[in-house]
């Protein structure tokens, strides 16, 4: 006999509440990743950034300059495909599936710490229905791996029962993120550090030592590799610094304003336009964060243990997790001179169980009030448009990325016509733009235009070649995404 949907939701809501909550994590869970594999192709080439961290194998050789700010966590995730496979489809394929295990895993604790379990599957499908962790689903990039770990991490701090297991949980968790980014398991770690340090509820010796373990253990290799490649720590962090435009004291908020819809990074941040439409989450956020504070006023929620659910105190869970949120995000809102969606990433995980709750409060709100179904109404074509919006901008993007590094391919066809790269033999490429990318696709060796030595070839976009290759030939490259390349090759 066939099952009617009313019966299917019957019979969801007889299952014990445990198990139906961990089904309805399940169930957004695999939201953006099927988003993403619906929108975001498995074939589209590897980034920049991808090609320097799969590079570190074989099948993606020759290896690429690994420089001071980059770090061994994504060689690690790869590690199972790229060590053996150069098929950009099954690394991608294996992202995916990575990306959504990890979400389900770093929201799992929060069951135990949310009043109410059906808000973590909210919280999980508002920060998954966002188009950047559409987009980056597949893949292999560290920012939605430190992600989870600071809501793994701060979700099995919240436990109000700490088993070693509980502690070896938080440990792994905040080492996963400083693995991935060092300055992002710092930032992440310090709230923690501090809340059990000072705040009574979760005072204790167990939770600081999880909590410095877990950030000793993820800054190991980085620390052991600036010894070895760069001299020292704090030479390291100098060269890192300096790479990425010198770190200082700066207003950058409106830089992370004009990466909202894109491009996926902006260096520098200049005559790129916003479209309003895609500044809809940022209205949206604060006023649900917002909500679920006021929601949870004079309430309880449930940090929880192990076995039975026993209450907490207020609002606590939710402010940590409001200002671990924002220590993540207020380096790159106030440092860094430059922006990629993609750096918001922990501080979106964070706020989303808050978030989640405000939702559902609003929706409560809806139920009670004398003209539910005009309100019911509005509340789901706001959804309905943020939703629309996200999907449209992780269809755009990925269809910008495709064209862009399709180009790549294009240029580098051009090279080998022209003697260049490739069975040519070994070549120094220079050019004012994508010049690693470009090397890579090609075969060659990057070098910058101010580099002593004399490059093989001249890749350049937009530009006139310097006074030493004016004389070089020029082969302009046809039918390219983005217009304007040119090939001067070395008479």
């Amino acid at each position: 006999m066939a099952v009617t949907g009313r019966e299917a939701v019957a019979d969801a809501a007889r299952l014990p509440r445990g198990r139906r909550d961990r089904l309805l994590l399940l169930a957004a869970c695999g939201f953006p990743v099927l988003l993403s594999l619906a929108l975001v192709p498995l074939t589209l080439p590897l980034g920049w950034d991808e090609l320097v961290y799969a590079s570190r194998f074989s099948p993606y050789g020759p290896a690429t300059d690994f420089s001071a700010p980059r770090t061994r966590g994504v060689p690690l995730l790869i590690a199972p495909v790229a060590s053996w496979s150069d098929s950009v489809v099954l690394l991608r394929a294996w992202l995916l599936a990575l990306s959504g295990a990890a979400l389900y895993a770093a929201f799992l604790p929060w069951l135990r710490v949310l009043r109410r379990g059906s808000a973590v599957a909210v919280a999980a499908a508002l920060y998954g229905g966002l188009w950047i962790t559409s987009f980056y689903a597949s893949g292999a990039m560290p920012n939605h791996y430190t992600a989870m770990g600071g809501v793994g991490a701060v979700g099995l701090f919240l436990w109000q029962r700490q088993s070693p297991l509980t502690r070896a949980g938080i440990a792994g968790w905040l080492a996963l993120a400083t693995l991935m980014r060092p300055n992002d398991g710092f930032a992440l770690g310090l709230p923690l550090l501090l809340a059990a340090l000072l705040v009574p509820a979760w005072r204790g010796p167990g939770r600081v030592v999880a909590v410095l373990c877990g950030l000793a253990a993820g800054a190991l290799p980085w620390a052991v590799e600036a010894y070895v490649r760069f001299g020292g720590v704090l030479q390291r962090l100098a060269e890192a610094s300096e790479i990425q435009g010198d770190l200082r004291p700066l207003p950058a908020v409106a830089h992370h304003l004009t990466v909202l819809d894109g491009p996926l990074l902006c260096r520098p941040c200049t005559g790129d336009d916003l479209r309003l439409a895609a500044a809809e989450w940022w209205v949206l956020l604060p006023l649900l964060v917002g909500a679920g504070l006021w929601s949870l006023r004079g309430r309880e929620a449930d940090p929880g243990g192990r076995g039975a659910r026993p209450r907490g105190r207020g609002a606590g869970p939710a402010v940590l997790s409001v200002v671990t949120a924002l220590a993540v995000a207020l380096p790159y809102l106030l440092l860094v001179p430059y922006a990629a969606p993609r750096f918001l990433l922990p501080a979106h995980a964070l706020l989303a169980p808050t978030a989640a709750l405000g939702l559902l409060a609003l929706v409560d709100g809806v139920r009670a009030a004398r003209l539910r179904r005009v309100l019911a109404l509005g509340l789901g074509i706001a959804l309905a448009g943020h939703l629309a919006v996200q999907a449209a901008l992780v269809r755009g993007n990925a269809r910008i990325q495709a064209g862009a590094r399709g180009d790549w391919q294009r240029v580098t066809e051009v090279l080998h016509r022209h003697g260049a790269g490739g069975v040519a033999g070994p070549c120094v490429l220079a050019g004012n733009t994508s010049v690693i990318p470009l090397a890579h696709t090609a075969g060659c060796t990057p070098a910058g235009l101010r580099d002593p030595r004399r490059p093989t070839a001249l890749v350049l976009r937009g530009a006139a070649p310097p006074p030493w290759a004016r004389d070089w030939p020029r082969h302009p490259v046809p039918a390219t995404y983005a217009p304007g390349w040119a090939v001067h090759v070395r008479p």
